[in-house]
C-alpha cells in the first residue's frame, strides 16, 4: 500500500504547529501508535487488507461482481482500495452529497442505492451523471418523473442529448423499510422507467437490511429464502414484459453468501466487511465463525483519564468518538477488560484485574463501524505498530 499524506493543505500554510497530533491531525506519518492523539479512529493496514483480499476471491467463487458500499467508511482512499486491490466494480452511497464528494476525488461508477426526493437533489443527481457512471434507485412514479423531468432540462440547458440516467426498482424484500410492495408494482414502475425520456431501466434493487444482524444461521437463512424467492419472481416477471432485467443488486456483509450463492443476485452490495464492526461479529454461520471469515480492522484508539477506584477506568472515547446504537464497544486485546457506558466524552471500564493504569491506550471495537466513521475527520493507518498513512474522511457529514 502506498503511503498517502494528509490532503487538507490549510495546515501546511499554517506552519509546523498545525502538524502536531492534537492540533489538526491526530499523528505525523511514522509516529508509533502511542503518539497519536486520542480518541482516533485508526485501521490496522494488514487486516483490512487481508479482509479486501477475502471479499474480492469469495466475490470471484460465487461468480458475482462486488459493488463496495462507500456509506459505512465515506472514504475516497477506502473506496479506491476497494475498487484497485479489492475487486469492486464501483461503489454504493446513500446521499446524493457523499456520492458528489466521492467523485469529486475521483471515483467514477457510483450506484445511490436509495431513493432521491426534491428538486435541487435530483438536479445535483443528474449532474454527477456527466462525471461517470450514475444510477439511483425508485420505488414510485413520481421519483420517476421527477428524474426524467431533471434530465430532459440538464441536456436543454447544456446542449447534452446524450445524457442519460440509470434508474433501479427497489422491492421489499422484507426489510419493511423503501421499496415497491408487489410484484404487479413492480413491473408497473420499470415499465415507466423504461418510457421515460432520459432514463434507462437497469434492474432491481433487492436488499434485505434486517437479515444482515440475524446472527442465527437458520433464522437468516429462512428470512434470505423468502426474500430471494420474491426477487426471482419479480425479476421475471419483469423479463415477462419484454424488458432486460440482467442486474439485480443487494446484498450486505451478513447475507452475501448465501445470496450470492443463490444465483439471482448479480451484483453484492457488502461495505463492512473491509473494517467488521462488533454487531456483525456477533453474526453466526454453521461453522460458528463469523459472515466470510473476516477480521475486525477499525478501531477507536483512546486513552485511559481516570481510574477513580479499583476494577474502575474510565477512557476519553464517549459519544462523539463511538456510535452507540448496536451496543457498547468491545475492548479489543485485552482480557477482562469490557465498556460498562458511555457519555458524551467517556467511556466508563470494568477492570477487576485492575490491569489499566493513567495514560494506557486501548483499543475500542464500535458496536456500529457507520457512524462511528461519520464521527471522524481521519482515518489513521498503521502498521507494524506505525502511522503508515492518514486518510481523510472524505464524505463526513455528507448526510444530505
Amino acid at each position: 500500500m502506498s503511503t498517502a499524506q494528509p490532503s487538507r493543505n490549510e495546515g501546511a500554510a499554517a506552519g509546523p504547529r498545525a502538524w502536531e497530533p492534537g492540533y489538526d491531525i491526530p499523528a505525523r506519518l511514522g509516529d508509533p501508535v502511542a503518539a497519536i492523539a486520542t480518541p482516533a479512529l485508526i485501521v490496522d493496514l494488514d487486516a483490512f487488507e487481508r479482509n479486501l483480499d477475502r471479499m474480492r476471491s469469495r466475490a470471484a467463487d460465487l461468480g458475482v461482481a462486488l459493488r463496495a458500499h462507500a456509506k459505512m467508511h465515506k472514504s475516497a482512499d477506502v473506496a479506491r482500495l476497494q475498487t484497485t486491490r479489492g475487486g469492486a466494480v464501483g461503489i454504493c452511497c446513500q446521499k446524493v452529497s457523499e456520492a458528489d464528494a466521492l467523485m469529486r476525488a475521483g471515483i467514477t461508477d457510483v450506484l445511490v442505492s436509495n431513493q432521491v426526493v426534491g428538486e435541487a437533489r435530483v438536479a445535483r443527481l443528474v449532474r454527477l451523471a456527466e462525471r461517470g457512471r450514475v444510477a439511483v434507485c425508485a420505488d414510485h412514479p413520481d421519483q420517476v418523473a421527477a428524474f426524467s423531468r431533471a434530465v430532459l432540462e440538464r441536456r436543454a440547458a447544456t446542449g447534452s442529448s446524450g445524457l442519460t440516467l440509470d434508474v433501479l426498482v427497489e422491492m421489499d424484500c422484507g426489510s419493511g423499510r423503501c421499496g415497491t410492495g408487489s410484484v404487479a408494482e413492480s413491473v408497473a414502475l420499470a415499465r415507466a422507467i423504461d418510457a421515460s425520456p432520459g432514463l434507462r431501466f437497469a434492474g432491481l434493487q433487492s436488499y434485505h437490511g434486517r437479515a444482515q444482524h440475524i446472527s442465527e444461521p437458520a433464522e437468516r437463512r429462512a428470512a434470505l429464502a423468502a426474500a430471494l424467492a420474491l426477487t426471482a419472481a419479480t425479476r421475471d416477471a419483469i423479463r415477462a414484459e419484454g424488458l432486460a432485467c440482467d442486474r439485480v443488486t443487494g446484498a450486505g456483509t451478513g447475507s452475501f453468501e448465501i445470496e450470492g450463492a443463490a444465483g439471482v443476485h448479480t451484483e453484492i452490495q457488502a461495505g463492512s466487511y473491509a473494517f467488521m464492526d462488533a454487531d456483525y461479529a456477533r453474526v453466526r454461520t454453521d461453522d460458528g465463525s463469523a459472515p466470510g471469515g473476516f477480521e475486525h480492522a477499525l478501531f477507536v484508539l483512546a486513552t485511559v483519564v481516570s481510574v477513580p477506584a479499583r476494577g474502575r477506568a474510565v477512557c476519553d472515547a464517549g459519544l462523539k468518538a463511538v456510535a452507540a446504537d448496536s451496543g457498547l464497544p468491545l475492548v479489543h486485546g485485552r482480557s477482562g477488560i469490557t465498556a460498562t457506558g458511555l457519555s458524551d466524552e467517556h467511556c466508563n471500564l470494568s477492570d477487576p484485574d485492575a490491569q489499566l493504569t493513567l495514560g494506557a491506550q486501548i483499543h475500542l471495537v464500535p458496536g456500529h463501524c457507520d457512524p462511528t466513521c461519520n464521527l471522524h475527520d481521519w482515518y489513521v493507518g498503521v502498521r507494524h505498530g506505525r502511522v503508515e498513512c492518514l486518510w481523510p474522511i472524505t464524505a463526513r457529514g455528507k448526510v444530505f
